[in-house]
């Protein structure tokens, strides 16, 4: 009896094992970006900006032209891709200690301009490459390599929300947080993608999806019990929604 194939990889995806970590969200998140930009038909005309930390090694995986940016700068560079470069699909895919951190100015600035590119940010509350140290989105009490006491509002602050952030911004069309921790959540995620493409994609301006993602490693988890924390400790610090839609809000 021949098997038949009910469900596979799109063929934007590098068939290779990947580098991440058992219970890493990255390749989840990989996934969701090629599968929309191969439904959408962006694939031959598509430009990647990575960014330095865990994600810059999409490039390995996903069969895109790219370009890797110093640290913290994606945004600066998709910009210049963009404005020499009209006709082509320009995201930028960062975690959260590029974005966040030594990216905070070129994030906001770039979604303040409302450049026409889309950016992929993925969210682990910590600095996943270079060692597991305390990012801008720490939680309070977590514990880091340079805070192994947990994270305190009076020493450090609060952890940012990026997306409230992007989300109040005048030249933002869309603005979307989501989590990669279930089934049900993933699907939103996709979702998520593809209205922020869109808007890309229509003209109407520039598009942010925060992912928020698991990092077992560095949280000295099982890959179990960190997509637990995304449920239990992450979503309720950082609530999931949109945060800003034109196509809704009536400012497009």
């Amino acid at each position: 009896m021949s098997e038949k194939l009910v469900f596979d990889a799109p063929e934007i995806m590098i068939d290779r094992p990947t580098h991440y970590c058992p219970g890493c969200h990255h390749g989840v998140a990989h996934r969701l970006v090629g599968e929309v930009l191969t439904e959408m038909g962006l694939v031959d005309d598509t430009l990647c900006v990575g960014s330095i930390g865990c994600s810059v090694f999409i490039y390995n995986y996903l069969d895109v032209d790219a370009v890797e940016a110093p640290h913290g700068r994606a945004p600066a560079v998709a910009t210049g891709l963009k404005r020499a470069h009209k006709d082509k699909f320009v995201f930028t895919y960062q975690g959260d200690g590029d974005l966040a951190s030594i990216g905070l100015a070129e994030i906001v600035h770039a979604a303040n301009r409302g450049e026409k590119i889309s950016v992929v940010f993925v969210n682990n509350t910590v600095y996943g490459m270079t060692g597991g140290q305390m990012a801008p989105t720490t939680l309070e009490g977590q514990k880091t390599t340079t805070s192994p006491k947990g994270r305190t509002s009076e020493e450090h602050g609060m952890a940012i929300r990026m997306s409230e952030i992007i989300g109040g911004l005048g030249g933002t069309a869309y603005c979307e947080r989501v989590s990669l921790d279930s089934v049900k959540n993933i699907r939103r995620a996709k979702k998520a993608l593809r209205k922020a493409f869109e808007m890309q994609v229509n003209g109407t301006g520039f598009g942010f999806v925060e992912m928020l993602s698991a990092c077992p490693t560095n949280w000295k988890m099982d890959p179990i019990a960190a997509n637990k924390r995304i449920s239990e400790e992450m979503i309720p610090y950082f609530p999931l929604g949109v945060f800003k839609d034109v196509t809704k809000d009536g400012e497009e």
